[in-house]
């Protein structure tokens, strides 16, 4: 309460910050400030809060459907990354290369093109330049990047904190103003409870009131069996198991409330968004490990968290260290109408020619 009631102190730094986030983008749709667009399918995942909305599974989402008919690339800026301009992921590629998610992206799907730059509309060309076949890019988090038009907007919000029911930073967790919602095509309410009734579906629509070409779509948080970092096994996290729970992500809550209702009991080493472990973070892990009572005890982290563990492999492979996959699951159905409305934009971009590049 004390925090919320600091944020509201915030407000008169909010309404300079939305000025300018509104004069920026009333400068890009008067094309005072130039967009870039490409004769190519370019499809971003993106949201206007910071953090926290289900981007990256829904990237995963994207380009386990799209990878069954297309050759597709990811581009992403690298976020915290030690690199700086463009990058095509490799075998000898590091997390501090490209990032968190670009890594895991890389680690996870072996046909998938993973490229990092911070000037996408430099990095596009240079993708297609190295990689000519391929056929469909997925801009990751590159919504409020507008120097590249994308010809699919998928924007997340959240359901337990809905944009429309949001405030600009610093007072709130929008970094972009609200109209600017209008560009989307597709807009995904994530983190719905998964027995979300289809009287409170209506409300919500009746709230975010969608312009007549978008279409909302609800999804829920559904994690996967955890797999061991190091060794070809999983596990199961039940009311006999107690878990390390390593996070260093934006919004835990999620994952608590996951271990509540499955875990015997955990404990939490919390991390910053991004953190880069280091060897006091590894002591810290084996004493806290190692002080837990229990029997049948585990430590679980997420995938994000999991590809910046990777370079302890030596001090942490014989430890029963396991990451927790996280997926989106399509409320009320819907699903195969999602992936029909992206499909069907791919196919009439690679078919009718978009706009000349500015």
């Amino acid at each position: 309460m004390l925090l919320k009631s600091f944020r509201y102190l915030l407000w008169p730094i909010s309404f300079l910050y939305s000025v300018v986030i509104w004069i920026r983008n009333w400068m890009y749709d008067k094309d005072i400030l130039k967009s870039s667009s490409f004769n190519f399918p370019l499809i971003c995942v993106g949201n206007l809060a910071v953090g926290g909305t289900g981007k990256t599974p829904m990237t995963e989402l994207l380009v386990e459907n799209l990878q069954q008919h297309y050759k597709v690339a990811t581009l992403s800026r690298g976020y915290k990354r030690k690199t700086t301009g463009f990058a095509i992921a490799d075998e000898h590629t590091t997390a501090l290369e490209i990032g968190d998610e670009p890594m895991q992206f890389h680690k996870k799907y072996k046909d998938l093109i993973v490229a990092v730059g911070e000037e996408r509309v430099v990095a596009i060309p240079q993708l297609l330049h190295q990689h000519p076949e391929t056929q469909v890019i997925i801009l990751d988090d590159a919504f409020q990047h507008r120097t590249v038009k994308a010809g699919l907007n998928i924007v997340l919000t959240e359901c337990r904190n809905l944009y429309t029911r949001d405030f600009m930073l610093p007072a709130g967790d929008l970094r972009d103003v609200k109209q600017s919602m209008k560009r989307a095509h597709i807009i995904v309410v994530t983190k719905c409870r998964p027995d979300f009734s289809v009287a409170e579906k209506e409300q919500v629509i009746s709230e975010i009131n969608p312009l007549p070409h978008q279409r909302v779509f609800f999804t829920s948080i559904v994690y996967g069996q955890p797999y061991h970092l190091f060794q070809d096994t999983h596990t199961v996290v039940d009311m006999h198991t107690d878990v390390l729970l390593l996070c260093g992500i934006a919004n835990p809550k999620p994952l608590k409330e996951f271990m509540n209702r499955n875990a015997k009991s955990y404990d939490l080493l919390r991390y910053a968004d991004h953190h880069i472990f280091t060897s006091e973070d590894l002591d810290d892990i084996r004493k806290e490990f190692a002080d837990m009572p229990g029997t049948h005890k585990i430590i679980i982290t997420t995938e994000k968290d999991a590809v910046r563990l990777h370079k302890f492999e030596k001090e942490l492979k014989d430890f029963p260290i396991y990451a927790l996959s996280i997926q989106h699951w399509f409320l009320f159905s819907e699903q195969a109408a999602f992936m029909q409305m992206v499909n069907d934009f791919v196919e009439k971009a690679k078919n009718q020619p978009a706009p000349p590049a500015i």
